[in-house]
C-alpha cells in the first residue's frame, strides 16, 4: 500500500492537507449541497476517503466514477486507515466504501461509528488470513514449523490483517518464535511473486477479494484458533448530514453493492497497468445493468 492518490473532478486534497483542514474552523463539508442543473444532471462536490489497498482503490474509483457520471465533482482522498475513519466521523470527508467488518476494522468501528451513518455492506464474502502458494505442503496455521525462515510477510504496521497475524503468533504455540514482517501491499505482492516464480516458501497476510488469487494458485491456511475471524463484509459509511445535504449522492452510496468477482476484475485490470479511473470506467460500461440499480430514481 502507498499513500498515492487519484482524483476525479476537482483537485484532491493530500492526506496531510486533509488533516490540517480538520484544525480549521472553515473545514466543514456539511455546507456542500446538491443542485439540479438545467440538463437534469446533479452538481455538488463529494469527497470519498479510502485506504490505498488494491480492493479499495478499485471500489472507490468505481463508485466515484458513477457519482461523477451523474454530475458531481468527486475527490478521492487516500488516507491511513484510522485517519480515513476519523475523516468521515469528523465531517472532513463525505463517505467511504472501505470498512472491513466485523473484525479487521473493529477498533476503528468502536472509536468512530457513533459519529457517522452506517449504510451497510457493499460487498459480502470478504476474508482475511494467512495465504501460501498451493505448492507448499501445509494446510493449517497449526502445521507451520520452520517454513519461510519463520517469517510472515505482512503489509503496513497497524493494518487489521497484520494485527491478526501478530495475534496468531500468540494464539499458536508453534508460532511463538515467528516474526511478522511489515512492509506495504505492493512490497508484499512483489515478495510473493518472486517466491512463487522460484517455488520458494512464503507466507503472506492475505485478504480477498484480491487480484492475486486470479494471478497465482494460492490458498488460505486453516485457522483453528480463529485468530483471523470469520467471513467479513466491506461496508459503506457516510458523514452525518449527508442525506440532507446531498440526498441523491446519499442514495447512490446507499444502493452501491457488488460482488467479489466485480471487484477482482477491476483490481486485475489496474494491476495489468490500466489507470484506476480508466479501469473503473471500463467496468461501468460493461455493467450498466448493475450501475442502473445504484442510480435508479436518482437520474432519468
Amino acid at each position: 500500500m502507498t499513500n498515492t492518490w487519484k482524483k476525479l473532478g476537482l483537485t484532491t486534497l493530500s492526506a496531510s492537507a486533509l488533516f490540517l483542514a480538520a484544525c480549521s474552523d472553515d473545514a466543514d463539508t456539511t455546507e456542500d449541497t446538491t443542485e439540479d442543473t438545467a440538463d437534469g444532471s446533479l452538481s455538488g462536490e463529494v469527497e470519498l476517503a479510502y485506504v490505498s489497498w488494491d480492493s479499495e482503490i478499485a471500489s472507490t474509483n468505481v463508485i466515484g466514477q458513477v457519482l461523477q457520471d451523474v454530475g458531481y465533482d468527486v475527490n478521492l482522498v487516500a488516507l491511513d486507515n484510522a485517519i480515513m475513519w476519523e475523516a468521515v466521523a469528523n465531517d472532513e470527508a463525505d463517505a467511504m466504501v472501505s470498512a472491513w467488518l466485523p473484525g479487521t476494522h473493529a477498533p476503528q468501528f468502536e472509536n468512530y461509528s457513533d459519529d457517522m451513518v452506517h449504510l451497510g455492506p457493499n460487498l459480502e464474502g470478504a476474508k482475511i488470513g494467512l495465504v501460501v502458494p498451493e505448492y507448499m505442503d501445509v494446510d493449517s496455521i497449526a502445521d507451520l514449523t520452520d517454513q519461510a525462515d519463520q517469517t510472515i510477510t505482512g503489509i503496513e504496521a497497524g493494518a487489521g490483517v497484520v494485527a491478526a497475524a501478530e495475534q496468531a503468533t500468540e494464539d499458536y504455540d508453534n508460532l511463538s518464535d515467528w516474526n511478522v514482517q511489515t512492509s506495504s501491499s505492493g512490497a508484499m505482492v512483489t515478495q510473493l511473486a518472486d517466491a512463487y516464480e522460484s517455488e520458494e516458501d512464503i507466507i503472506v497476510t492475505g485478504w480477498s477479494p484480491h487480484w492475486k488469487f486470479q494471478s497465482y494458485d494460492l490458498k488460505y491456511l486453516e485457522d483453528p484458533e480463529g485468530s483471523f475471524g470469520g467471513e467479513e463484509t466491506i461496508d459503506t459509511f457516510v458523514r452525518e448530514g449527508l442525506e440532507e445535504d446531498m440526498p441523491e449522492a446519499y442514495e447512490i452510496l446507499d444502493n452501491f453493492q457488488w460482488e467479489a468477482s466485480d471487484m477482482e476484475s477491476v483490481m486485475l485490470e489496474i494491476q495489468d497497468g490500466v489507470d484506476p479511473e480508466e479501469a473503473a470506467q471500463n467496468w461501468i460500461e460493461n455493467n450498466q445493468d448493475k450501475v442502473s440499480e445504484w442510480t435508479e430514481g436518482v437520474v432519468e
